[in-house]
């Protein structure tokens, strides 16, 4: 029996031993290093068992091929031992062998590496020497990231180890003082990165100053490094309190360094600091390069001075300092920030003029900022600019197009941009392909939207919770809820778990389809699943039961929730109850919607204005105009301040009720209050005006107000005196006027100004001009101006073709007499 009492009988076994493991953990390539092991090992002396600690079960002995050392009968022993002890009997393994034998393997790194992890994996504790010895290896052998991981690990796990990183720069320096300053540097640069990376500041600081005992400067590379991230990060004065340090320890700072430096004076809107540090650079010696210079640029930019940034790019340009595409980058996109997209389009310009390479980079802020603004159009020309002048166009520049479509309610024509950009080759990322799904759940085609699903599993991609998400959710919108738990389980055993989002866009479809329920079930699951329901997925439940008509059950729903909490404060479920009203409005129940706001306001209790303008809007729509203005007032109270939806909602309302002074009222406390008209506005009050007037037999073209009148013709010069173009609803409410006035000429002038300006008449403007012919009893008119139509390509609809069948029955009735 083996006896771990005799040390001195012990150890040719367990040299014999470590041999026969090598063996079999390495493969036939490293053969002949084995042999040369095994003669290493067995002539050398074991020295003393020290930290001694379990390493490897007789088992696994008993399982290794016997090499002519070990008889059959011992084999046999160690076998019949082992089934003895039940496993548990275990070799001994100490410190100084598990060092020897790494450093024996220091030319062989996988082996080495493999060791030390097997080791690890079958419970042998390793000590700062043993980690000492492995780093050597991957120091000396530039595995980076093998160095940068292993000392992620020491360093989370410090206290579990038994010493912390300083003791292991002690082990690492014995040994290698005035030599292996290189394999020092290498470590100390991977330390410094692991630490930073890790967000751990405090500690690398630390670390840098403690070391300076040892002789040891640390590599300007890794101080760059440190300097720079901790600026991003916003720790401006810990960068530049670093830099005074390193300089007291002879610190000699690159023109990096001194880049970082002027980047954080700038940061701090210190620029007189910042232009100082040039001149230390002079004092030292070091010639500025592109990044320097173009770091006090993006300081000022960053500031909000990207003016006095411009100024200085173009004043070094003129003084051949090296500036490149990049510094002028910087300052279109501080333009854009600052909002001043003309200036960003000057400087493009001024890169072009000066033969600077334009690159996605500049192009890319400014598409961006285009779609920010809502000016797609726009955007899609200067991308169509940059890819004719050869630059790429890259997916977060398209991604930023698509979702400007589709935020624009431009939906179909984001579908149609994405399979344009897709089948020219441009490649689409996670976040394209999931802005064109939604678009395309949105516009009902979620059969669509699935294939895409499935193309980009064709190409390698991998979607995650967001792409299920959105699918799941276009299946839920269009009643399809059983397409919608098959991606729900798919989206599970892909690995993805859903999250609190996913859920409530479930249990929202469940209720949309009146299975109440399956989503109280629900909500029951993922209480299981560790996840808390949240008044999102409780209001997604009401209002979709609201929807689903089930308006009763979404009632009790929200009653049995009230049951339940202790306290059954009204304020506790005020979100649910706005979803309640929510749900009113979606059912019709609009009086119903409208008591429990008020009664909520009346109580106290902070509304939405989200929920305050979609009930407005529906109280108009019924002409219920008494109750929409107590609406009003309320928000207006509660400084829910109305936009420019809102009082259009409203002037539309008191325009459908004949109460035109009262529109024209809140036409006037808009624009007091800063908000423009846009086109809409204009149309809804020319509108209004126009029909009052018809049915009042006043004059025409006249609003009458409180105290002045204005007539039609000066609200249309308003409208262009504000740069505001009418569109094709504007032109036919107009048109439409004058034709039912018998102003048949303003009608034709208005039409034909309106093909000049390039707007294309509808149905309903060639239905109004028409309608205007066979009033006069130009039948002759009336029917080119159909066939022209379908010349156009626009159908005539069923109002159109009996409009003109009733004109030509007229005229046949009137030559009969």
């Amino acid at each position: 029996m083996f006896n771990t009492a005799q040390p001195s009988k012990l150890s040719p076994f367990l040299s014999l031993f470590l041999s026969v493991w090598l063996v079999y953990s390495c493969t036939v390539v490293f053969f002949s290093m084995w042999v040369s092991a095994v003669r290493l090992l067995c002539c050398r002396k074991f020295v003393g068992l020290i930290n001694s600690s379990r390493f490897y079960s007789l088992s696994a002995v008993a399982q290794l091929n016997p090499i002519s050392s070990v008889s059959a009968s011992e084999q046999g022993i160690l076998s019949s031992h082992n089934a003895d002890c039940h496993f548990h009997q275990s070799l001994e393994l100490d410190r100084i062998k598990v060092v020897e034998t790494l450093n024996n393997l220091r030319k062989q790194p996988h082996t080495a590496l493999l060791f030390f992890c097997q080791l690890k994996q079958n419970g042998y504790c390793h000590d700062v020497y043993t980690y000492a010895a492995i780093i050597k290896i991957l120091c000396f052998w530039r595995w980076g990231r093998k160095l940068d991981s292993m000392l992620l690990e020491i360093i989370r796990k410090d206290s579990c180890l038994g010493f912390d990183i300083m003791d292991l720069f002690d082990v690492l320096v014995e040994g290698y003082q005035g030599r292996g300053s290189n394999f020092l540097v290498q470590f100390s640069n991977a330390l410094v990165k692991v630490y930073v990376c890790a967000g751990m500041f405090d500690e690398v600081i630390a670390i840098l100053f403690q070391t300076k005992p040892h002789g040891f400067v640390p590599n300007i590379l890794s101080c760059n490094f440190l300097m720079n991230r901790l600026v991003q990060c916003g720790k401006v004065e810990m960068a530049v309190a670093i830099y005074q340090q390193l300089k007291g320890h002879g610190f000699n700072a690159n023109d990096y360094t001194y880049g970082i430096l002027i980047k954080a004076h700038c940061k701090k809107g210190k620029f007189e600091e910042a232009f100082n540090v040039f001149q230390e650079m002079d004092d030292k010696r070091v010639t500025p390069n592109t990044f320097t210079y173009t770091a006090y640029i993006e300081g000022l930019c960053i500031d909000g001075k990207t003016d006095l940034g411009y100024r200085v790019l173009r004043a070094w340009r003129e003084s051949n300092i090296p500036l490149d595409n990049f510094a002028f980058a910087i300052v279109i996109q501080g333009f854009c920030n600052e909002g001043k997209l003309k200036e960003a389009e000057d400087v493009l310009l001024d890169m072009e003029n000066q033969g600077v390479l334009l690159d996605v980079y500049a192009y890319g802020a400014l598409i961006r900022s285009h779609c920010k603004n809502g000016n797609v159009v726009k955007a899609l020309a200067l991308h169509d600019e940059m890819v004719s002048k050869g630059v790429k166009t890259n997916c977060i520049i398209l991604s930023s197009i698509l979702q400007s479509l589709c935020q624009l309610d431009l939906v179909f024509e984001a579908v149609n941009v994405f399979k344009k950009f897709r089948d020219n080759g441009i490649y689409l990322d996670e976040v394209c392909y999931n802005v064109v799904a939604d678009a395309l759940c949105k516009l009902g085609k979620v059969e669509e939207a699935l294939k895409l699903l499935n193309e980009m599993k064709s190409k390698n991609m991998f979607p995650d919770v967001i792409n299920y998400t959105t699918l799941i959710h276009g299946c839920c919108l269009q009643g399809k809820i059983e397409d919608a738990l098959n991606l729900f389980e798919e989206m599970k055993e892909k690995g993805h778990k859903p999250d609190i989002i996913t859920y409530s866009i479930l249990a929202g479809g469940l209720a949309r389809k009146g299975l109440a329920k399956e989503a109280v079930s629900l909500l029951n699951y993922i209480e299981v699943e560790g996840l808390k329901p949240n008044d999102v997925m409780h209001n997604m439940i009401i209002e979709g039961l609201c929807i689903a008509g089930k308006v009763k059950k979404a009632e009790e729903f929200l009653n049995s929730m009230k049951e339940k909490c202790l306290d059954n404060l009204e304020e506790k479920f005020l979100e649910n109850y706005i979803a309640l009203v929510n749900g009113y409005c979606e059912a019709c129940l609009i009086k119903k919607a409208f008591d429990l706001l008020y009664r909520l306001a009346k109580k106290g209790f902070p509304l939405k204005k989200a929920t305050c303008t979609k009930l407005l809007g529906n109280l108009c729509k019924q002409g219920d105009m008494r109750s929409a203005q107590l609406l009003f007032e309320i928000m207006l109270k509660r400084r829910l301040t109305p936009d420019l939806i809102t009082y259009t909602m409203m002037m539309n309302g008191y325009c459908k009720t004949n109460c035109l002074s009262k529109a024209w009222d809140l036409f006037n406390d808009m624009k007091n209050r800063g908000i423009k008209p846009d086109i809409i506005t204009y149309t809804v009050l020319v509108d209004g005006h126009t029909k009052m007037n018809l049915k009042s037999h006043s004059r025409p073209h006249l609003i009458q107000t409180k105290d002045k009148m204005m007539d039609a013709s000066a609200l249309w010069s308003e409208m262009e005196d504000n740069g505001i173009q009418p569109d094709v609803v504007c032109y036919t409410v107009l048109l439409d006027h004058y034709c039912k006035t018998n102003s048949i000429d303003d009608a034709v002038r208005i039409f034909d100004e309106m093909i000049e300006r390039g707007l294309e008449p509808d149905t309903m403007t060639y239905t109004a001009l028409l309608c205007g012919y066979c009033r006069r009893g130009n039948v002759g008119k009336a029917i080119t101006l159909v066939n022209e139509m379908s010349s156009r390509g626009i159908q005539p609809s069923s109002l159109t073709m009996s409009t003109l069948h009733h004109c030509i029955l007229k005229a046949k009735r009137a030559q009969c007499r």
